[in-house]
């Protein structure tokens, strides 16, 4: 026993000249597995409607993604060699789970311009897009989209939530400006002549 002991001692002092710790990580090609854990409502779409999504996720990054349900949880668990490729699931995986919440500012990206707003998309969490309405740009009147912002313009919005009109989420870059101080100069609202007649007031 004292032989095996003084053996063994000698071994892991050879070890410790060769390598004092453990390296942070493994060689870039040698065969990793990363975990990751999700909230069970978003398995489904992970997979995709008949596996569509992990299918294609798996051959464009040439990893292999099992994901199991544990505890109401996704556990989802990467294989492959290469870094760029696990990142890249990584990275679509945060994309999907991805959601923002009320009164916080996002960082995003002008993807699309259109007449009435422009679509951004959240830096953070790419191919996650929502409409930035022309009347959310700024503060004054907007006659046109490209006066105020442009293709590939990146800049922060605030989450507003679920417009209950339009039923659908709503962002504002005017949110996170400073407001303008009213012109004192302008007239008010009782001093701007009278009201113009309207159909339902004539008898």
């Amino acid at each position: 026993l004292g032989q095996a002991r003084d053996g063994r001692l000698h071994i892991l002092g050879k070890l410790t000249e060769t390598i004092a710790t453990p390296r942070a990580d493994v060689k870039k090609h040698a065969p990793k597995i990363i975990m990751r854990t999700i909230p069970g409502a978003f398995i489904g779409a992970l997979i995709g409607p008949g596996g569509k999504v992990i299918q294609e996720l798996q051959k464009a990054t040439g990893t292999t993604i099992v994901i199991n349900e544990v505890d109401e949880q996704g556990v989802v668990e990467i294989l492959g060699t290469d870094p760029d490729g696990i990142a890249a699931v990584l990275a679509k995986i945060d994309s999907i789970i991805f959601k923002p919440q009320v009164g916080e500012a996002y960082e995003v990206k002008v993807i699309k311009m259109l007449d009435f707003g422009a679509v951004v998309e959240y830096t953070e969490a790419p191919g996650n897009e929502v409409l930035l309405h022309v009347s959310e740009l700024a503060w004054e009147r907007t006659e046109n989209v490209s006066d105020v912002v442009n293709m590939g313009d990146v800049f922060q919005v605030k989450y507003l939530g679920v417009d209950p009109k339009t039923r659908k989420e709503k962002v504002s870059r005017k949110a996170l400006l400073p407001r303008p101080p009213r012109d004192e100069n302008a007239p008010a609202r009782e001093d701007r002549g009278p009201r113009p007649e309207r159909r339902d007031d004539r008898k």
